[in-house]
């Protein structure tokens, strides 16, 4: 199962964070463990970076060919998410690392961290993850368009409904082209922009479980927002106007600064009950943002905001010290580009 020498460690209880002391407040090294960690190896090495050698940094993955573990300290190869008993896997190892803080970084994988909480909480293990009913309306495009309006947040209008669509369109309420995606789903699969009603039939014949949302034809940005675990306040900020797309995560960007979207993303994610890392899609159209979707993770362009000094593994080790975090938002300078480019990973099999 793992790749690496692990130790055997005795099963600890403790209660979620503000109710006990962590390693760090003990004196002890402090040890995190991302999941899923993928090719998101700028996450690994931030983590690796704030704890400066006070702790270790595990990360797991179900394919040893994924990069981003080999610059984790140490990693563990694990199953699917989805195969029975993954998450006792997952405890497993963190019982036996003594891990204080999870994190994934993958959507199928969150509300699967978020329903068993519990479980980790009681090994003395912190999930970073929003409330679980927060994070399936997160993944639901439709509920959280719904949730959205409901909150006056101006947004794109949305139907699962084809005909409801179609009769939209004769009175007005859209009109093409438009977006048409899963109503679940990530990192742009499936989603097509369609021009006319026969596109939309082939589409609801080929697949299940579709949305129709309204084509967004403005200017695109992403924010990186961090709500502090222990105070439930949003304490960083960042934005970046999207220049380049990939596979549905940022590619090329700029950062930019508006206090009128600091604080819609503000009061939204503090009335919505966030917790720890938060990215957002967002559209301007005029002078209007218009909130597209919520990922209650890490986002992909991440690194641009890390890089600009939005510092949030160092606000993720702070809240799991016991420590609220102070609030810092938009504390960055505007007019800083990130071009992700292609880098190569080799290793010798027999040395995994």
């Amino acid at each position: 199962m793992c790749l690496r020498g692990i130790h055997k460690l005795d099963m600890r209880k403790a209660p979620e964070i503000p109710g006990h002391k962590s390693h760090a407040e003990m004196g002890l090294n402090m040890n995190i463990l991302i999941l899923s960690a993928g090719t998101r190896n700028k996450v690994v090495q931030y983590f690796k970076r704030e704890l400066a050698g006070e702790g270790k940094v595990i990360a797991s993955d179900c394919s040893d060919l994924a990069p981003a573990v080999y610059d984790a300290d140490k990693f563990y190869l694990v199953p699917r998410i989805d195969e029975p008993g993954y998450i006792d896997v997952v405890l497993d190892i963190c019982k036996k690392e003594k891990v204080d803080g999870v994190f994934s970084l993958i959507d199928p994988e969150l509300s699967l961290l978020a329903k068993e909480k519990e479980r980790f909480l009681a090994i003395g293990t912190q999930p970073i993850i929003s409330p679980y009913d927060l994070v399936e309306t997160c993944l639901d495009k439709y509920r959280m368009y719904r949730l959205l309006g409901d909150m006056g947040i101006p947004t794109g209008r949305c139907y699962v409904d084809k005909e409801a669509f179609y009769r939209g369109v004769e009175k007005g309420d859209i009109s093409y082209p438009v977006f048409v995606k899963p109503v679940k789903g990530s990192a742009s699969i499936h989603i097509n922009k369609v021009y006319g009603e026969k596109e939309v039939e082939v589409l609801f014949d080929l697949y299940d479980d579709l949305m129709i949302q309204e084509f967004m034809d403005g200017t695109e940005y992403g924010a990186d927002v961090y709500v502090d675990m222990l105070s439930g306040k949003c304490t960083s900020i960042f934005v970046k106007e999207k220049i380049k797309m990939r596979a549905g995560e940022t590619d090329k960007s700029v950062s930019v600064k508006d206090g009128k979207l600091f604080s819609l993303i503000e009061d939204f994610a503090e009335k919505c009950g966030f917790r720890g890392m938060i990215d957002i899609d967002i559209f301007k159209i005029g002078d209007v943002y218009y909130i597209s979707e919520v990922n209650p993770r890490f986002g992909g362009g991440y690194p641009h905001a890390y890089e600009c000094g939005v510092n949030m593994p160092a606000q993720v080790i702070r809240n799991l010290k016991g420590e609220k975090n102070a609030e810092d938002i938009g504390n960055y300078e505007a007019g800083i580009c990130m071009m992700k480019y292609s880098e190569v990973m080799i290793r010798r099999l027999s040395d995994k």
